[in-house]
Parts: structure tokens; sequence; C-alpha cells
């Protein structure tokens, strides 16, 4: 197994207020939250920060804050790629990256039409590479506005023009995620690959994955911190796969009615984040609850066995 001492990067959620505008003084106590879980990075303005349902002003103007709050401790990256043009989205890219993030990643499926092949995305990309000068870039393969998945030849020449320092990946197929990562072992690329399926946890890191970015981090950090910091361990390889299976078995739950899911947990855990979206209109009904009380009793049990002191407790 290849030794790498894991990174996990939340996918940062979004707290609103009771009037749904973004509650700044809930996103502090969050970042400081994620930090004392032991994390390595933070993705901002992503698909969990309910990125397509805030201006673009409030995209800007929260990456801000999650910048300086966290305060250089430890990288933060943000989505970059609004706009209807490539044009636009170099410019989005331009701002995004002045309000100090270490890297402005792009939508892969902001490139091409969900009908176009992907010579049209490489052509896009590579138009995006020259109108962004230096700033480093990364690609994450969103849900929305629908999943496009690279595969490991397109993956390939994008590695290749030498702009991209990080990727999120959204495979979930596990020949799918090894076919990426022997493509950056192949090129010595010191490129940072983020699996963002917790299922796929302890086969990618022991493939070669940086770390995980998985909305998992959003109820648990501490856990999959754990995780990532285990995964090549030779020590801790029962455990390890003990937990794989735990997270595997709980994964479709938090999935349901995310990130309202998320935040009730959260909550549950004694951070001032309420269950207010602006992405998802429902309510929690009383058996999502229940579910989800059962998993924090659970993680609880998670975190005894592990040896592993849960935030705040």
């Amino acid at each position: 197994m290849k030794a790498i001492a894991g990174k996990f990067v939340p996918v940062m959620i979004t707290p609103f207020d009771l009037k749904a505008g973004i509650d700044y003084d809930a996103v502090t106590e969050l970042v400081a939250f994620y930090l004392e879980a032991g994390v390595e990075g933070f993705f901002a303005n992503c698909l969990s920060s309910e990125m397509f349902s805030i201006t673009e002003e409030e995209r800007l103007a929260l990456t801000r804050h999650v910048v300086n709050c966290v305060n250089g401790r430890v990288p933060v990256v943000a989505t970059g790629s609004f706009g209807l043009t490539v044009e636009d989205k170099a410019l989005f890219t331009k701002k995004i990256y002045d309000v100090g993030v270490d890297a402005v990643i792009m939508i892969s499926g902001h490139f091409a039409k969900v009908a176009e092949d992907d010579a049209v995305l490489l052509r896009n990309f590579e138009k995006l590479f020259a109108l962004t000068g230096d700033i480093p870039l990364g690609i994450y393969e969103c849900p929305a506005p629908y999943k496009r998945i690279l595969g490991a030849d397109v993956f390939k020449q994008l590695v290749e023009f030498n702009r991209l320092v990080y990727h999120k990946d959204t495979s979930i197929k596990h020949e799918n995620v090894k076919a990426k990562l022997d493509v950056l072992n192949a090129a010595g690329s010191t490129l940072e690959f983020y699996d963002a399926h917790t299922p796929n946890a302890l086969f990618s890191m022991q493939q070669g994955a940086v770390g995980m970015s998985s909305i998992s981090g959003n109820f648990y950090p501490e856990v999959l911190v754990w995780m990532v910091k285990n995964a090549n361990n030779p020590e801790q390889q029962e455990l390890a796969k003990w937990l794989q299976a735990e997270l595997t078995s709980v994964d479709p739950m938090i999935h349901r009615a995310y990130p309202m899911s998320a935040k009730y947990f959260l909550e549950k855990r004694g951070l001032p984040v309420r269950t207010i979206s602006r992405a998802y209109a429902l309510h929690l009904t009383p058996d999502q609850k229940k579910e989800l009380d059962a998993l924090h009793d659970r993680f609880l049990g998670w975190c005894n066995r592990l040896g592993i002191q849960p935030v705040g407790m």
C-alpha cells in the first residue's frame, strides 16, 4: 500500500438566519468546529453551500469570510466557473481568487452541454486556462447542472496543461477512480485527488488519493479525518475496514433531504445551524429526524471504538 498522510476537506454548508440571509456568525463557529475536528482544507462556495441559490455577491462575501476565519491555517478552495460564457467564467474566477482562496474550482458540467462531446469540453477548458493567467485551478465533477464525469483519457489531457492542482472526483466506480489515479501516478503529477464518495474512502486512499471531500464530513468530520489518516496504516486495517462498512451502510440516509439533514445533525451537535435552506424547500419529516437521531447515537459509538473525542463534548 502507498503510504499517504490523508487529508479531509469538508464541503462547506451555508447556515442561514431566520430571514434566509447568510448567518456569518454561524459560519465562523462552523469553521472553528471543522478545524478542531482536524480537517486540512475547506471547499467553500460549493454545491453543499447552496451556491446555485445565492447571488454572485454572496458567493464572494461568503468565501471571503471563510478565508478570513481560516486565516491561512489550512488551504481554502472555492468554485469559480459561473457565467454564461467562458469569458464570464474567467472573470468570476479572477474575482473569487482575489478574495484569498488557494485555488479556484471549475465544474466539469460548465464546459460542455450534455450532448456535446469531450472535444468541446477540452477546447473550452483550454480557453479558460488561457484567460486566467497563473491562477491555480481545480475540477469538480459536480452533480449540477449535470454530472460530467471525466474519462481517464480526457483527465490525462487536462492534467497535461499543467494548470490543475486539485480534483474532486464523483466517478463512484472503483475502476474509474483507479484509472484517473493511474494517470496522476504515471505523470508524477502533484495534483491533489479527492474522492467525494464516502463508500470509496478506503479504496481511494489505498490507490493513492490525497484525501476525501464528501458530504459525510458535514455530519462527523472527526470520523472522516480518522479514516483518511489510517486508511494506509497497516496497524489499523481491521478498524478501517469496520469503519468503512459502517460509513457505507449509513451513506444513503445522509443524502436524503440533504443539506437539511446535515443542518439538523450539526444543530443536534450543538452548532448554531438552523434547518433553513434555500435549495431544499421541505421540512424534515418526523421519521427522517428519528433516523438522524439514531445516526447520532451510532456516531458516538464509532467515536468510542476509535478513541475519538467528539468536538464539543
